[in-house]
């Protein structure tokens, strides 16, 4: 028997790789004879460069940045070693990671860093950079990392150089000076060139700007924003939104993917002329997955929970339908799962870490063993 495993992270207690060995280990346990083949997955969330870094042969580099808070931090992106292409993640500039619990201010917090992390590599020489949403700190629509490239926004004659709350106010955007910026990486417009810079945005939501369903109002809550700052936050990326259609001639506020960390898919489309891609489908490519399940007899994947979520673009999903396309037979090993049929019939099984007798802080904290036990059970079941 030939099984590929290919699992996303669990968030807050291992990484892909992590997720992949724990379940190989409880194959190998019950299935000696067994062909086994582990690929790490992503879906342009946190963990997406160190997947692709496991694929592809590459280098880490270091860049000088500046978190959600204006902190100084040294961060780090990918470059794929026979091609110009740099891999990295908004979260590691502008994650929430970096923030402790009592520092989350997304009224102030930006991606200024992120932009810093783009000029890094286009500097390098990159001709493409695959840019992961997801993780973020922030709810800034890109105005820090159009503000890190050298767009200008102005409140009257006052600019604007602080938190999301000021872009209520905002009347104006200038475009760069295309000299002030990284020679041959802009183009006239001052947006990151398509030719020779191709920037892809690779996203795990689709998510418009703004609504009920927009960046503020669905993921703002998670950032520490209180409903009166939801308020605030909301006016101001209209008020973004309003004042890019005119003064830069595009209008990306409903485009699918435009609320990923919040709004820096706007942004990113709006300043840098990026391409919005579903972030699994982009990982996929690069680690040439259906290749590896062409290959296996039954594919295992999972994620730290399954819900209604995973159908929207999360990485167990793609992989589930990836795998149908190819007739093979795959199966989701999860820290806890809805019992929504829509998302469980999507495998053809699923099995859980948390149960009854095992809280879901239960199993984040024994994860690995718990891993290895479901695995065996799997196995034994196959």
């Amino acid at each position: 028997m030939r099984i590929l495993i290919a699992p996303d992270k669990f968030k807050g207690s291992l990484n892909a790789r992590e997720v992949a060995d724990s379940i190989a280990a409880g194959l190998r346990d019950a299935v000696p004879e067994a062909t086994i083949e582990i690929i790490a997955v992503a879906d342009g969330g946190e963990g997406t460069a160190d997947v692709i870094s496991q694929a592809c042969a590459g280098e880490w580099v270091n860049c000088d940045a500046h978190d959600a808070l204006g902190r100084g931090i040294t961060a780090r992106y990918f470059r794929l070693r026979e091609k110009t292409i740099a891999v990295m993640e908004m979260s590691e500039a502008a994650g929430g990671w970096r923030l402790a619990p009592h520092e989350r201010d997304p009224l102030h917090a930006n991606t200024f860093g992120v932009g810093e992390m783009l000029k890094d590599a286009a500097s390098r020489g990159a001709t493409e950079i695959l840019i992961g949403l997801g993780g973020s700190a922030t709810n800034d629509g890109g105005f820090g990392l159009a503000r890190a490239l050298g767009f200008r926004f102005f409140a009257e004659d006052t600019e604007l150089v602080g938190g999301s709350d000021e872009l209520q106010n905002l009347t104006k955007i200038i475009r760069p000076d295309v000299e002030a910026l990284v020679p041959s990486a802009f183009s006239s417009g001052g947006r990151l060139a398509q030719a020779p810079l191709h920037l892809i945005a690779a996203v795990d939501v689709r998510n418009p700007l703004l609504g009920e369903r927009g960046a503020t109002r669905t993921f703002g809550p998670q950032k520490g924003a209180t409903p009166e700052q939801l308020e605030i936050l909301e006016r101001a990326l209209a008020r973004l939104a309003d004042v890019v259609a005119r003064d830069l001639g595009c209008d990306f506020r409903e485009a699918p993917g435009a609320g990923a960390a919040g709004g820096l898919g706007f942004g990113l489309m709006s300043f840098c002329g990026a391409e919005v891609r579903p972030g699994f489908e982009v990982v996929a490519e690069f680690i040439d997955l259906e290749s590896a399940i062409q290959r296996a007899d039954v594919v295992i994947t999972g994620e730290g929970s399954l819900d209604r979520q995973t159908l929207e673009g999360k990485a167990p999903a793609g992989v589930a339908r990836l795998a149908r396309k190819n007739g093979k037979r795959v199966f989701a090993i999860a820290g806890a799962a809805t019992a929504d049929q829509t998302v469980l019939e999507v495998f053809d099984g699923v099995l859980t870490l948390a149960s009854p007798s095992i809280t879901r802080e239960e199993a984040m904290t024994r994860s690995r063993e718990l891993l290895r036990e479901r695995a065996q059970e799997l196995a034994k079941a196959l």
